[in-house]
């Protein structure tokens, strides 16, 4: 298992980066639903953790397949999808990626946003 952590300063605070990221997440979804992609939202619901206290989870499956061949169309439609999991208690986020073609193979994200004031160390 590989691990990184990754830093990265932009000049918003995190409360405004909340309200873009959600603007972004939301247009996103429109535009790959219009191209016939299709984003599914399969649950949406409250959750609970110990460490994070109330959320919201999410699972979607983002359907692929105009980016597969146009013979693998013909003969597996709509099973080329990536699903994401992800459990939402901001400013901390877990997200997991599957694909169903490769039920073994997974990503794992977690993330933190945090104000720093402009300060480009740690």
């Amino acid at each position: 298992m590989l691990l990184k952590e990754y830093r990265v300063c932009m000049p918003l605070t995190v409360e405004e980066y909340r309200i873009g990221q959600l603007y972004m997440i939301t247009k996103h979804s429109h535009e790959q639903s219009e191209k016939g992609e299709g984003v599914e939202v399969v649950k949406n619901e409250p959750c609970e953790d110990t460490n994070y206290g109330t959320g919201q989870y999410t699972e979607k499956r983002v359907y692929l397949n105009s980016r597969l061949p146009s013979w693998v169309r013909a003969l597996i439609p709509n099973i080329f999808y990536i699903t994401e999991k992800a459990w939402n208690f901001y400013p901390y986020t877990r997200t997991e990626y599957t694909c169903s073609f490769v039920p073994r193979f997974s990503i794992y994200i977690e993330t933190r946003y945090e104000n720093n004031n402009g300060s480009s160390e740690n």
